[in-house]
């Protein structure tokens, strides 16, 4: 019997993997949902399933699942990283650059286009706007850490791993300080969460290669052990801003909330941009569809000193976005011998707690610090949490709201 295509994943099979009329298929629908996908990670698996599952059958609901799972085992924005192995098995491994490109350049030139506005100072971009950008974080973030919180945390010793990581995030600051947290919480997790049970899962219908595989991971850890060292022997801005991303690309669990405490502890103390347009700028990031790691496309553009513009732009995106290519096509192949591995799933939960203690502690600093200043603030805030949680409006509806909210008193007078 003559072996299964390498990427046979359902009956609905493109007509030739890899083939350059598979990735223009791949990218075309990518771009659509990029175009479309509001919401957040979680909204964005919404909407894939239902492209690619219900409307498309390119994978069956096992399939999809197992796609799922992986990427929340991984570092990086899950959201993506599911679209980039959706990609891989429609149109080979070039698929996977196909997806990202047509999910991420929507929200990438968005962002980049309000970055250019904030160098060239646009008069609509108001102190107001920033404060008002800066509210919205608040809501979206306290969504967050609510949310996460309620699956991530139960039961006493999750629990106190998210508060012990908060604490210590509150306490230390910097890249090392959050990877000591994550490694500290990944040992916990191991001991002290024994009784996280192997989940009984279905094969994961895909045959890569290891040897790929192997490599791409080889290549992701040399990567992030690399890039610093070459920063620290030769400091020019592009590499430090290249160790910047790569390393934030590399260390982020949680989705693409929890960039914001790591981002800010690298870039705002370092002096390559202020607080305020950083705070703005992840409050614009939830106005546009798409992932929300394309925030890193805003920040290079208003960097303060070169790679700036159009090109830190995209030397930014790039470096936090290329780790989850790697570990994608990296961990595909190992994938269903990883998952069933009791104590991996026990460390895992551990790092899912301290994940929503760093995001608690980035509630408060800078997030809540930066924004909320009055009883107005605070009650603006609680209406945007409120439209959010509870009447389920659409992240960028309540972006528009809260700005109108904070321009139409200077507007009356």
């Amino acid at each position: 019997m003559p072996a299964q295509p390498p990427h046979s994943v359902t009956a609905n099979q493109p007509r030739a993997s890899g083939s350059p009329g598979a990735c223009w298929e791949v990218f075309l629908v990518f771009l659509r949902l990029g175009l479309s996908s509001f919401g957040g990670p979680a909204a964005h698996l919404g909407y894939f399933r239902t492209e690619f599952v219900a409307r498309r059958g390119w994978l069956s609901e096992a399939a999809y699942a197992d796609l799922v799972a992986m990427c929340q085992f991984l570092p990086g924005p899950s959201s993506s990283q599911v679209g980039m192995a959706i990609g891989v098995l429609r149109a080979g491994y070039g698929g996977a650059l196909a997806a990202w490109l047509g999910f991420t350049l929507p929200s990438a030139l968005l962002l980049m286009g309000l970055a250019l506005s904030v160098l060239q100072q646009a008069h609509w971009l108001s102190a107001e706007v920033v404060h008002g950008l800066k509210i919205v974080a608040v809501a979206i973030v306290a969504q967050a850490v609510w949310g996460m919180a309620g699956s991530l945390c139960r039961g006493l010793p999750r629990q106190v791993i998210t508060l012990a990581a908060a604490l210590a995030a509150l306490l230390m600051s910097g890249a090392l300080a959050q990877l000591a947290i994550i490694v500290t919480a990944a040992l916990a997790g191991w001991l002290l969460l024994k009784s996280v049970p192997t989940a009984r899962l279905d094969d994961l219908p895909a045959t890569l290669s290891r040897r790929v595989g192997a490599a791409c991971l080889l290549l992701f850890l040399g990567l992030l052990l690399g890039i610093p060292a070459l920063a620290a022997w030769h400091p020019a801005s592009w590499l430090q801003l290249t160790s910047i991303f790569y390393r934030v690309g590399s260390l982020v669990f949680g989705g693409g909330h929890v960039v914001l405490p790591l981002l800010q502890a690298e870039l705002v103390p370092a002096g390559w941009l202020d607080k305020d347009v950083f705070l703005a700028g992840y409050g614009a990031a939830q106005a546009v569809p798409g992932p929300l790691f394309t925030l890193a496309a805003y920040l290079g553009v208003v960097m303060s000193s070169w790679p700036n513009g159009v090109a830190g732009g995209l030397l930014c995106l790039v470096a936090i976005f290329t780790p989850s290519f790697l570990l994608v096509i990296g961990l595909l192949p190992f994938w269903d011998s990883v998952r069933r591995n009791g104590p991996m799933q026990a460390a895992l939960a551990g790092v899912n707690a301290a994940v929503v203690g760093l995001l608690l502690a980035a509630l408060y600093q800078p997030v809540w610090t930066s924004a909320i200043h009055s009883l107005r603030d605070l009650l603006v805030a609680l209406a945007a949490l409120a439209a959010l949680v509870y009447l389920r409006m659409p992240s960028w509806a309540v972006v528009l709201l809260v700005v109108l909210a904070v321009l139409l008193p200077g507007l009356a007078g």
